[in-house]
């Protein structure tokens, strides 16, 4: 049976629109690209499922030589390919080494992504460092700085002005 719903336009002639399914393929057969909401849907999923694995599924040591994080997933529109993007806090080797370990760990990650997601087929995963936290925390320490620094400035304007009167 064909899932078709019946829509009535202002003319009162009907016009049937496909399901879900039905709409994502052309009548060539070619795949069209799914709803922006299904994207950043299975983009949620995949974030949380990646991010219980990195807590206890992936058994690799190399994993756990730096503290990991997913910070976002970016799915593209046809749900065929996944880039993580993981931050990782420690030295630059832990961060050579953990990237290291995500890589190799790829393939499981997207076996079990298989297993606990439902999608007709699992994209392919690939982890990028994300270093926007390191750099926001690097703009925050200057900002910082820059206004101690003028603190400490007026403090010695003010005290100058004192002095001269």
């Amino acid at each position: 049976m064909i899932g078709l719903a019946a829509l009535v336009n202002s003319d009162r002639s009907v016009i049937k629109a496909a399901t879900l399914h039905q709409a994502a393929h052309t009548s060539k057969g070619r795949f069209v690209m799914a709803t922006s909401r299904r994207v950043e849907r299975v983009a949620e999923l995949i974030k949380r499922e990646v991010s219980q694995m990195l807590l206890s599924g992936i058994k690799d040591d190399r994993v756990g030589s730096g503290i990991v994080s997913v910070t976002d997933v970016q799915v593209a529109g046809d749900l065929q390919h996944a880039k993580v993007f993981v931050s990782i806090y420690g030295t630059s080797e832990a961060k050579a080494e953990t990237m290291a370990g995500l890589k190799s760990a790829t393939g499981f990650v997207r076996s079990e992504l298989g297993q606990r997601i439902r999608l007709r087929r699992t994209p392919e995963v690939i982890f990028l460092e994300d270093s926007s936290l390191e750099r926001g925390d690097k703009v925050l320490s200057l900002l910082n700085r820059l206004s101690q620094e003028r603190e400490s400035a007026e403090q010695t304007n003010e005290a100058v002005d004192q002095t001269e009167e």
